[in-house]
């Protein structure tokens, strides 16, 4: 059966291939195919031209906030280290101020312990002029009484009287 309907197909088709309505169906479905497939490319290329705008705009704002970063970071450190410069110039400045301080103590704990001896040394002195003085005093008091008593028993009454009278007389002159 195949062949008998190839066969009355055949005859059919005597004619040439541009006269059949297959072809131009075919021609036709290849025509608006084309034409359709032309704008679809174009709002497919707009639609990837779109895309890739977005994505380039995205790598481009990423480009620019990483160097924001860079250069926060870079101010950042700049700043960790005028800050860690200030922090070992404050610390140095304060180990000179202590040895500073520290040596204006030792200056004046020197002095103090100059004055203070130089005060032990004054009343030092003092109690030794009090102590010589008192014992001047206690030696003239023993010499008065020794002498006293050698002039008590080795004077007469008449010569004492005698010699009160011209102690006396001489009082006058010798206060003047």
């Amino acid at each position: 059966m195949i062949s008998v309907a190839y066969a009355a197909d055949a005859a059919h088709h005597a004619g040439p291939f541009y006269a059949e309505a297959a072809f131009w169906v075919g021609v036709a479905f290849f025509l608006v195919a084309g034409l359709a497939f032309r704008p679809m490319a174009r709002a497919l290329g707009a639609g990837l031209d779109a895309r890739a705008a977005k994505i380039k705009a995205r790598l481009d704002e990423a480009a620019r906030l990483r160097e924001e970063a860079q250069e926060m970071l870079a101010t950042y450190q700049r700043k960790q280290r005028d800050a860690m410069k200030e922090a070992e110039e404050i610390i140095a400045h304060a180990k000179a101020e202590a040895e500073r301080l520290a040596q204006q103590a030792a200056k004046d704990l020197e002095a103090s312990l100059k004055r203070r001896e130089a005060q032990a040394m004054d009343r030092i002195a003092q109690a030794e002029a009090t102590a010589v003085r008192e014992v001047q005093n206690v030696a003239v008091e023993v010499a008065i009484s020794a002498a006293r008593a050698v002039l008590a028993s080795s004077i007469s009454a008449d010569q004492a009287a005698k010699l009160v009278d011209n102690a006396i007389a001489e009082l006058p002159q010798k206060l003047h």
